[in-house]
C-alpha cells in the first residue's frame, strides 16, 4: 500500500510540474543557421550523359579528378518575421571544369523573405545576367509524417511536398524555432526548416549549426542588385533566351525557378 501511495504521489507531481516545464521551454526567436548544401555530382552528371561518347569520356575524366559530392556553405539569418539566405562564397568562385561550372548545380542565390507580408526578394545570377525577383512566397502543400530526426541538436519532424509540378521535396522542421522559414525558398511549415532533400535533383540542404542570438538589420537586408522581374517574367525571359539549348535549358530554368 505504501508503494502504491508513493507511485501515486510521483504521478501527481509529474502532472503538476508538466505545465511549468512547458512554460519555461526555450524557443529560439532569432539567430543564424549555417547550412551545407551537397550535390551528388556523379548522379547529376550521369543524367546528362545519355548516349554521347564525348559526354561519357568527359564524365570519366571528371570522376578521376573530382569527388562524388560537391559542397556549398550558406547562412540563414532570421527573426520572427523575416529571413535572409545567402552563400558564403560569391558565385563564380567554384571550379570543376565542364561539369563543375554548370549553373544548375549552384547559383549562389540571395533570398530575402518577409514572412508576414508573404513576399520574397531574390537575387539570382545566370551567366552574365543578374535578376532581382520580387514575388509572393511559394504556397507549398506540405504533407506531414510521423518520421523524426535530429539536426544540429534539434528534434525535427518530416514533411513532404511537390513543387514546380515535378520536384519532390523532403523537409525536416523544428517547432523549437517558431519561424516559418527555411533554406532557399522553402517555407510554410510550423517551424524552421533545418533539412531539405531533393532526391531526384540529387541535392540536399542540412543545418550544421544554429547560432541563437540577436541579428542585425544588415543581416536581414533584402538584396537590391539585378534586373527587376517577377517569376512569370523570369521564366518567359529564360525560355526565350535558351530556346535553342534543348533539354539542358530545362534544367537551368528549373534551377532558377526553384
Amino acid at each position: 500500500m505504501k508503494t502504491v501511495r508513493i507511485i501515486c504521489s510521483l504521478s501527481a507531481l509529474m502532472f503538476l510540474t508538466q505545465p511549468l516545464i512547458a512554460q519555461y521551454a526555450r524557443f529560439v526567436e532569432s539567430g543564424v543557421v549555417e547550412f551545407e548544401k551537397r550535390v551528388n555530382m556523379y548522379a547529376k552528371i550521369k543524367n546528362r550523359v545519355g548516349n554521347s561518347t564525348f559526354m561519357e569520356q568527359a564524365f570519366e575524366q571528371y570522376q578521376r579528378s573530382n569527388p562524388q559530392f560537391k559542397a556549398f556553405k550558406y547562412s540563414l539569418a532570421f527573426d520572427l518575421n523575416k529571413t535572409r539566405f545567402w552563400p558564403h562564397v560569391e558565385q563564380g568562385s567554384s571550379s570543376g571544369g565542364f561539369f563543375g561550372n554548370d549553373p544548375s548545380i549552384d547559383l549562389g542565390n540571395i533570398i530575402f523573405t518577409d514572412l508576414l507580408a508573404g513576399q520574397s526578394i531574390s537575387q539570382k545570377s545566370i551567366y552574365e545576367e543578374t535578376y532581382l525577383i520580387t514575388d509572393s512566397t511559394r504556397r507549398i502543400q506540405w504533407r506531414f509524417t510521423n518520421e523524426t530526426r535530429e539536426i544540429a541538436g534539434y528534434e525535427c519532424r518530416r514533411a513532404n511536398a511537390l513543387v514546380l509540378d515535378s520536384i519532390y521535396v523532403v523537409a525536416f522542421y523544428t517547432d523549437q524555432i517558431p519561424v516559418s522559414g527555411g533554406p532557399e525558398s522553402f517555407t510554410g511549415l510550423p517551424g524552421m526548416i533545418l533539412g531539405v532533400a531533393l532526391p531526384y535533383e540529387n541535392t540536399t540542404f542540412f543545418a550544421t549549426k544554429v547560432d541563437d542570438r540577436p541579428v542585425s538589420a544588415k543581416e536581414l537586408e533584402a538584396p537590391k542588385k539585378g534586373k527587376a522581374v517577377n517569376y512569370r517574367e523570369l521564366r518567359e525571359q529564360l525560355e526565350a533566351s535558351l530556346k535553342n539549348w534543348g533539354d539542358y535549358a530545362q534544367s537551368i530554368v528549373k534551377a532558377m525557378m526553384l
